[in-house]
């Protein structure tokens, strides 16, 4: 079931390019940004109070109300720079660079989760960093 939702992610990420690139169009980035992360955070709440989630927000230990506060501030930093990039540059550059992510989040995980360094992870980790920069040169 989670490759399910990692490949709709996937699908609605791609999505937020295009239309991300066309919305940006005459917007200052930052405010695109503001505008997106509004709907964003209504949705997100939305399907918090649909699933009844909302009660279990006290359970929340301080260790992971932090992580979620500093991923938040990174994820809001990622945003308005990938929106300053995409009102910059052509989408088809700026989203191959944008999804280098993979790399560095693979080499980080390996780092800090201590997760396990594999042949496999080596190949496929490599092989993206390439295709990038076929995409991007």
């Amino acid at each position: 079931m989670w490759a399910l939702y990692a490949l709709f992610s996937a699908l609605f990420a791609a999505l937020t390019s295009i239309l991300g690139k066309i919305g940006v169009e005459n917007v200052n980035s930052n405010l695109a940004t503001a505008i997106r992360t509004v709907v964003v955070l209504v949705l997100a709440w939305v399907i918090v109070f649909a699933t009844k989630a909302q009660g279990t927000i006290t359970e929340i230990s301080r260790r992971s109300l932090v992580f979620l506060i500093l991923s938040g501030i990174a994820t809001g930093l990622s945003w308005l720079c990938y929106y300053r990039a995409l009102q910059m540059g052509p989408a088809s550059r700026v989203i191959p660079i944008d999804k280098s992510s993979v790399v560095f989040g693979m080499i980080l995980a390996f780092i800090v989760l201590r997760e396990a360094l594999t042949v496999k992870a080596i190949i496929g980790g490599s092989l993206i960093a390439i295709g990038t920069f076929v995409l991007i040169f």
